[in-house]
């Protein structure tokens, strides 16, 4: 068990980048929190977030704004010599490349973290042997990476995040190169982290550790919506937002009176608009249907009527063999056609069944 067992906390966290001309925020407002002996799942597909996250715990990345505090430290803003001894002392990452030096030998890569504290050698050998022996690699002491398989290069990962025993240990994507023998193990292994007194924190696409975990965090933000089941119609004023850049996608909305813009948010605080749509036109639809962040803002240049559906809806609505024309907008004899009109069919559907 670490000696100083301490619980997480984030709140409100941002982090926000400038990709070309635009900005992009993957953690938008986010918190959450982790008690010692817990163990958090990340969970989403790759491009959601979780390595961000993970860099920012590990003090590895200053996020934008928002608060992350690991027992009694306040992470973010912390100076250059407190970071340090941070990420020394209080944090243990297991990368998801395992980023051992492969000129050395399973215990020496063990030993290094030791060694950079200050530890004798003979109190880091001591050590690495005792954390090797646990993952059970006492056979591959002498072993440099490049001589061990996926799994057992996990392991030394593993046992050199423990090297100095750190209250937060922080896994990224453990089981990506894994077979399914080799993941048993290492799942059975990180659980038993968090049963020691740790605060362990898992980031995953892979839903088979569901049931190793206290807390699941969706970091999909598509998903964090709710269920409906009738269309959502909304009234709009002038100047009234939509929807914005960033944020959560849960419907895509057609348009039944009025005119909006479409802006995508730029870097230093520009915006750039890419589209006016109208009555018959589709606006929103990328997000909820590839599971996506809101890639630009929505607001109304008029007084305006919209109707919100969720996937299910939108494909009854435009019919599965035309998703495609709403989605490049294309016709079936290949030819561009205008922004609405495949959601034209839908507004017309949606008539004749009134």
């Amino acid at each position: 068990m670490p000696a100083d067992p301490r619980p997480l906390a984030v709140s409100d966290l941002v982090v926000e980048y400038t990709n070309g001309p635009y900005s992009v925020r993957p953690i938008n407002r986010l918190s959450f929190e982790a008690e010692p002996g817990t163990l958090t799942l990340l969970l989403g597909p790759s491009g959601c977030g979780k390595t961000t996250l993970l860099s920012c715990l590990g003090g590895l990345l200053p996020p934008t704004s928002g608060s992350i505090t690991v027992g009694d430290t306040e992470l973010v803003g912390l100076p250059g010599p407190a970071l340090t001894q941070y990420r020394r002392s209080h944090v243990g990452i297991v990368f998801q490349a395992f980023n051992l030096v492969p000129s050395l030998d399973v215990v020496e890569n063990v030993m290094a973290p030791q060694r950079s504290a200050g530890a004798s050698r003979r109190a880091a050998r001591t050590r690495a042997v005792e954390l090797l022996e646990r993952v059970g690699l006492s056979e591959r002491l002498r072993h440099r990476p490049g001589d061990l398989s996926g799994g057992q290069q996990q392991r030394v990962a593993i046992a050199r995040a423990l090297a100095l025993d750190p209250p937060l240990v922080l896994a990224d994507e453990p089981t990506a190169h894994l077979d399914h023998i080799q993941v048993e193990g290492i799942l059975r292994l990180l659980r038993s982290l968090a049963d020691e007194g740790r605060t362990v924190v898992v980031s995953t696409h892979d839903d088979r550790l569901l049931p190793l975990a206290d807390q699941v965090l969706d970091m999909h933000q598509a998903e964090r919506r709710v269920r409906r089941t009738d269309p959502v119609p909304q009234e709009l004023d002038a100047g009234d937002v939509l929807f914005r850049q960033d944020d959560a996608s849960e419907l895509i909305y057609l348009v039944d009176e009025g005119q909006l813009v479409v802006e995508r948010e730029q870097s230093g605080g520009r915006s750039e608009v890419l589209a006016h749509v109208q009555r018959g036109d589709h606006v929103g639809e990328m997000g909820p249907l590839f599971r996506l962040p809101r890639s630009a803002t929505v607001r109304a240049l008029t007084t305006s009527r919209v109707t919100g559906y969720t996937v299910e809806q939108f494909r009854n609505l435009v019919g599965h063999e035309h998703l495609h024309e709403v989605i490049t907008g294309r016709g079936a004899n290949g030819k561009n056609t205008s922004a609405g009109a495949a959601a034209a069919m839908a507004i017309t559907a949606i008539e004749n069944l009134a």
